[in-house]
């Protein structure tokens, strides 16, 4: 017996009807964008637009990225598809002739050049370590699956284990994350200087990767503030040479070197509540200053916190953390993680698009 048509259904207009089959179609249809930009990063269209000035046919843009002959008509159809959503921008030459790429704000982001090249984060976000799952949502939440079994059953490892034991792997993501710290940073230091002023002398950066990249800035920035950086034993192995930098050997969860302030950049999105705890109380420890400049400083989705489009990527950020058994959290999440771990306040500043600085007081 089908069920009965609700008056609000029935009262559907011609227009509505059309609106929502069309939406739907368009949310289905949202993994092919991911594709396109996948495929226009791994092509290098930007660095292309940006090699010609700025401006470049479709014959010419074909020829530098290395598109075959007999494909240039469907790379037209991946270039019209990136255009409409805006990744790039075509106006038709002045006396005809063909349409001319161009740039958008969004593709400059792409170009392999400067501190604010993102290439390797797309090419995470799209990698096969992404998109490919051994189980769907569907699956995942109606059954009685060992925690992180949709990312582990597939490779055989934890997200963070694949990376700390896998070239492949690993490089890419120490990549894509030393290309957001660079952009992140530039933010920061020109918007919330005075975080990084109040801390008294020294600051470690739990998690920082071997670029040192966010604590290289800091330092770099703030010559009177001691920075150093805490990583497993691999990750310092590969380093690089930074003299403003100190890179410790160990694990968060086991000890955090004593510093004024301690910093985790996107470092708890990876865990459960208890864990996120857990290394939160390690980072109090640590703190060896209790006014006003002793803290922790947290970079990471409050969920909610800014614009719709803001808080659409933070909940599909939150669906991609999933597979891993990681979380994003909304202030009231988050607050509840503070105080178990024994601090007694926390500020939130929505100050880095779609990510909030967060301020954690002992």
């Amino acid at each position: 017996m089908e069920p009965a048509v609700r008056a609000e259904d029935e009262a559907m207009s011609t227009e509505e009807l059309l609106q929502a089959q069309t939406d739907l179609y368009h949310h289905s249809l949202a993994y092919i964008k991911s594709m396109a930009l996948g495929a226009a990063t791994e092509l290098g269209v930007a660095d292309a637009i940006h090699g010609r000035g700025g401006a470049i046919t479709l014959s010419h843009l074909a020829a530098a990225t290395g598109v075959h002959p007999t494909k240039v008509q469907h790379f037209g159809r991946l270039m019209r598809a990136l255009t409409v959503t805006g990744v790039f921008t075509s106006e038709e030459k002045e006396g005809g002739g063909g349409a001319l790429y161009k740039l958008t704000r969004i593709s400059r982001l792409l170009v392999g050049v400067g501190k604010r090249r993102l290439s390797p984060m797309v090419r995470m976000l799209v990698s096969e370590v992404s998109f490919t799952t051994p189980m769907s949502i569907c699956e995942w939440i109606t059954t009685d699956t060992p925690a992180r079994a949709m990312f582990e059953a597939h490779f055989g490892s934890t997200q963070n284990g694949l990376w700390e034991k896998e070239d492949a792997y690993g490089a890419p993501f120490y990549s894509a994350m030393s290309a957001d710290s660079r952009v992140v940073m530039e933010v920061l230091l020109r918007e919330c200087s005075s975080v990084f002023e109040a801390v008294a002398g020294s600051l470690v950066d739990v998690g920082g990767g071997s670029g040192g990249v966010v604590a290289a800035a800091i330092a770099t920035a703030f010559p009177h503030i001691k920075c150093s950086v805490l990583d497993l034993p691999n990750v310092v192995a590969a380093a690089d040479d930074t003299s403003n930098v100190q890179f410790v050997s160990g694990d968060m969860f086991d000890y955090i070197p004593p510093a004024d302030a301690v910093l985790l950049k996107w470092i708890l999105h990876d865990w459960e509540d208890q864990d996120c705890v857990k290394i939160l109380r390690k980072c109090r420890e640590a703190i060896t200053t209790r006014g006003a400049g002793g803290k922790v400083i947290i970079i990471d989705f409050v969920v909610g916190a800014g614009s719709s489009k803001e808080t659409e990527t933070q909940v599909l950020f939150d669906l991609y953390m999933m597979m891993e058994n990681g979380a994003e959290r909304d202030e009231h999440e988050w607050s509840k993680i503070f105080f178990e771990a024994g601090f007694s306040d926390y500020k939130i500043m929505p100050v880095l698009g779609a990510r909030s600085l967060i301020q954690v007081f002992p």
